[in-house]
């Protein structure tokens, strides 16, 4: 029973030992950490001050060299100013220099706790007072245009003696900066080494202090600590899962919920975008039919006249024929005209002289305009070319001059000039009318699509946006001035192209003659047109032009035709001669079928809508020919894609 006491008193004395020993060392640990952490955060503070002057001092060193960089290129803007004049230039200047006050006001509130450099930098703002003060009078003087003097008081301010002060200044600065930041750097290092030093302790002690923390506890709460942590993981797990799957749960109803208003909206929208379009549509025709059906009808006038006065006096049928056929010929440019416009006939690009050819056009824009304008053509580009659609620049041309005629009511003076930028690389050409100008409002809309000024039917709003697409499709771009009262001026600049210039053909000369010679051999040809007096009228054509010519109303039948010249022991066909749309199957599609079994046969298509660029890869390497076309036309495409047979025998069917 002693015994048993004394282990228990034993056991008590150790227990007591071991409390007081362990609160002791925590008392030690805590005071040395304390210590130490005071120790870090006075080396932190130090070496963040440290750190703080340098930043400053590199700061003075950058801002004094902004101001520098920001006066030279000051200095350099005016100078360009006082020579050229340019308002560019001068706002450049003033840009500049207002920079340079800027960085000023900076450097000076980062010197103000050095005295010494306080002062240099108050001398450096004296001297840049007055040399901002002679800079001033000489961009005044550019600024009106006073080239000389402007010149004359930037030369003077060259030599004073305000430049080169201004530079000993910066320089002074940046010395004594260089110089205090050596030594701010030489604090910032011994900083660094203290703050180091304490940093290696503290981690010493917080090792030392963690291994006997961790020594003494972890046998302690080791078990009881997992198995707390199992049942409240357990128990974790167990409530995280339910609400994950509430909340799957409620999540998929919100997205099924969402989805279907999302479907529902995309639903109206496509509707409401469908009616939008729509309604843009018949607003476009709206404003289309009147000016369109005014000039077609005009056309279609002298066409109808032109046929009836032939039946009426056979003894002029000549000349009346020939207004019918040029009134013919403006339909199908206009028709042009509005494919162009809509994107649906592709450019064809040609070498273009462009003096010349507003040399040659000069005489039907003088007839347009009338008598009562006078037209003056200062062309003085002589020898550029430029890579355009020859057409579409007459039909640009013709457009401003049309404009231009009827901003002057019919009397006045239209001057059409050509310049180059003297360089050899852009040209201008400028026309230029004595009008009644356009007001602004006018002047921000005047290259809308369908925006006119004219009444009902004597304006399509198609004339200026047609100038604007025609320039950007040619890589130029167009400028236009007005006054109101004073006239306008309308600039089409294109680039010029010196490339291929010698080979460029004139394409001023027209078609070959309207009687086309007889082909040295006539050819076999298979006329494939759906529509019958078209097919009729075709036939016809061929037959005229030498060649003999078999009629195909369905393109279905086109192969049939092939076989059958093939069975009679004929040499098939020598040239196929296609409408591209129509019904059932189209052109291209007929002739890739017939591709397949007569890989050789020579195509030409003839159609009255290319379609969009993008459609043009259906017709492959054959020959296009537009609709309405000359007998010339036709005699020039047969030729090119037709070629006899070299051999009696040979045949399409490989």
């Amino acid at each position: 029973m002693f015994e048993r006491d004394s282990d228990s008193e034993n056991d008590g004395r150790r227990e007591r030992i071991r409390f007081w020993s362990t609160i002791v060392l925590g008392a030690i640990l805590t005071g040395v950490v304390g210590a130490l952490l005071v120790l870090l955060a006075r080396a932190n503070d130090n070496y963040d001050r440290s750190l703080g002057w340098q930043t400053q001092s590199m700061e003075v060193i950058s801002q004094t060299r902004s101001v520098d960089a920001a006066i030279a290129r000051a200095e350099a803007a005016l100078g360009r100013f006082a020579v050229g004049l340019q308002k560019s230039d001068g706002r450049v200047y003033e840009y500049q220099w207002a920079r340079a006050r800027q960085f000023m006001t900076q450097l000076r509130r980062n010197v103000r706790d050095n005295p010494k450099q306080m002062a240099l930098v108050e001398q450096l703002t004296r001297e840049m007072d007055i040399r901002g003060a002679q800079l001033g009078d000489a961009a005044l003087s550019a600024n009106y245009n006073q080239t000389v003097a402007a010149i004359s008081k930037y030369y003077a301010a060259g030599q004073g003696q305000g430049l080169s002060q201004i530079d000993k200044l910066l320089t002074a600065i940046i010395a004594n900066e260089r110089t205090l930041l050596r030594e701010r750097n030489r604090i910032a290092i011994a900083d660094r080494a203290n703050l180091n030093q304490a940093i290696l302790l503290f981690s010493l002690l917080g090792a030392g202090a963690a291994v006997i923390a961790i020594g003494t506890t972890f046998s302690l709460i080791r078990a009881e600590g997992e198995r707390r942590l199992a049942r409240n993981e357990q128990l974790f797990e167990s409530d995280r899962a339910m609400q994950l799957e509430a909340a799957v749960k409620e999540r998929t109803a919100e997205l099924a919920h969402a989805n279907d208003a999302l479907r529902g909206e995309m639903i109206e929208r496509e509707a409401a975008e469908a009616q939008l379009r729509q309604a843009q549509k018949m607003e476009a025709v709206g404003q289309l039919t009147g000016g369109i059906a005014h000039d077609f009808n005009n056309m279609l006038a002298v066409v109808v006249g032109g046929l009836e006065l032939a039946q009426r006096a056979p003894e002029k049928a000549s000349r009346h024929l020939a207004n019918a056929l040029d009134g013919a010929n403006r339909a199908a440019d206009l028709t042009r005209r509005l494919l162009t416009f809509a994107r649906s006939e592709p450019a064809r690009p040609e070498m273009v002289t462009i003096d010349d050819c507003i040399a040659s056009f000069g005489e039907l824009i003088e007839r347009t305009i009338g008598d009562r304008i006078a037209l003056t053509l200062d062309l003085q580009a002589a020898g550029h070319a430029c890579w355009v659609d020859r057409q579409q620049f007459e039909n640009a041309l013709l457009n401003l001059a049309v404009n231009a005629r009827d901003a002057m009511n019919g009397n006045g003076s239209l001057t059409i000039q050509t310049l180059d930028d003297g360089e050899g690389k852009a040209l201008a050409v400028r026309v230029i009318d004595t009008g009644c100008g356009m007001s602004p409002e006018v002047l921000e809309r005047v290259f809308d699509p369908f925006y006119t000024t004219k009444p009902a039917g004597q304006g399509t709003g198609l004339g200026m946006s047609q100038v604007f697409a025609f320039c950007r499709q040619s890589g130029g771009e167009v400028q236009i001035s007005s006054t109101e009262g004073e006239g306008t001026s309308v600039a089409m600049l294109l680039p010029v192209t010196t490339s291929g210039l010698d080979a460029a053909t004139d394409t001023t000369q027209g078609d070959v003659a309207a009687h086309p010679a007889l082909p040295d051999h006539a050819l076999n040809i298979l006329v494939v047109e759906d529509d019958q007096r078209v097919l009729a009228a075709t036939v016809e054509a061929v037959g005229e032009l030498g060649h003999t010519a078999v009629a195909c109303g369905n393109p279905l039948e086109a192969e049939t035709l092939v076989e059958g010249q093939l069975a009679e022991g004929r040499n098939g066909f020598d040239l196929i001669l296609t409408d591209v749309l129509m019904p059932k199957l189209t052109g291209p599609e007929m002739i890739a079928q017939l591709k397949q079994r007569w890989p050789d046969l020579p195509v030409l298509f003839v159609t009255g809508y290319a379609g969009d660029a993008s459609e043009i890869a259906s017709f492959g390497d054959h020959d296009v020919l537009r609709k309405p076309f000359t007998l010339a036309a036709l005699d020039q495409a047969i030729r090119r894609s037709g070629h006899p047979r070299p051999t009696e025998g040979q045949r399409l069917a490989s």
